[in-house]
């Protein structure tokens, strides 16, 4: 059993702290918000009045935040009040500067950390089977391995600090992208008046195979589970793929890489957003493509 602190209970955050305690670890929660810090409790999380008391004494304290900004305000209040020899962790999806910036404070105050965001979405959040890209040094990998274990199924090491973040918004653009085209060919078919399980069979058995297409196929009814069977309920929101392209973006424009289908990825999600899409799951983006139909 490890004494863990946990900062950050939302739709992610909430479920992950549930299967910590489910794995037998002691879990401190914290949160903004009462209705999630309510169930943390429910779920059998001790709740701290502050987070700079959630963390006190813990064994490792695990962050999951929307931004960098709230990232580096947390850390700064917390990193010097974590005991000697503490490890931080935080699995939110942010930008690479400001995870680098995390791991600078953490060395500073003498703590071990990993940038360890994830992949997976809400239901690999409820059922601990989560994807985690992690970034830092080896040992303090070697130290979250077993933490992180408890929350999903596939822990890789993928380098110093911020590469965690890195891969993350790397696999995103691929995702989104792939989600874009996916939903596009759909689009055809339609017009071509092919059905979309003749689509499905074939391409999911074919060349064109993906996960955008194999997991989370944005039209009702070849894959149950799919969110275009529940009113593209998230999921995986179009706003939450929005920060991720524009993470990837600002990337690429820092490094000077040429990434021309994420550009246009962020713009075209970034589009349905801004038509009121923000909290519809990113696989709706069909819906916007099919109204680009005759616009071109």
């Amino acid at each position: 059993m490890t004494n863990i602190a946990f900062i950050g209970l939302g739709n992610m955050g909430g479920p992950m702290t549930a299967n910590l305690i489910k794995a037998g670890h002691k879990v401190t929660a914290f949160d903004l918000v009462a209705a999630s810090r309510d169930q943390a409790k429910k779920d059998g999380a001790a709740i701290g009045e502050s987070a700079v008391a959630t963390v006190q004494g813990a064994d490792v304290v695990i962050t999951m935040l929307p931004a960098g900004k709230h990232v580096l305000s947390v850390w700064n209040e917390v990193v010097p009040a974590m005991k000697k020899g503490a490890l931080i962790i935080d699995c939110s999806t942010i930008d690479v500067e400001s995870s680098k910036q995390a791991h600078a404070l953490a060395a500073k105050h003498g703590m071990g950390s990993v940038d360890a965001p994830v992949s997976g979405g809400t239901g690999g959040a409820k059922a601990a089977t989560l994807t985690f890209m992690c970034g830092g040094d080896e040992k303090s990998f070697a130290a979250a391995k077993p933490v992180l274990e408890a929350m999903g199924k596939k822990i890789v090491h993928c380098g110093g600090a911020g590469a965690g973040q890195g891969v993350k918004i790397c696999n995103n653009m691929v995702l989104a992208v792939s989600m874009a085209a996916v939903g596009e060919a759909f689009c055809l078919a339609e017009k071509l008046g092919l059905s979309h399980q003749a689509v499905f069979d074939v391409v999911s058995t074919s060349s064109g195979q993906c996960w955008a297409l194999t997991t989370y196929c944005p039209v009702p009814g070849p894959v149950p589970t799919s969110p275009a069977n529940n009113d593209y309920k998230p999921g995986f929101a179009t706003a939450l793929m929005v920060k991720d392209l524009t993470l990837a973006q600002d990337a690429a424009k820092s490094v000077g890489a040429a990434t021309p289908f994420g550009k246009q990825a962020q713009e075209l999600y970034k589009a349905f957003e801004d038509a009121g899409n923000g909290g519809v799951d990113f696989s709706g983006i069909i819906k916007h493509v099919r109204g680009l139909a005759g616009k071109s």
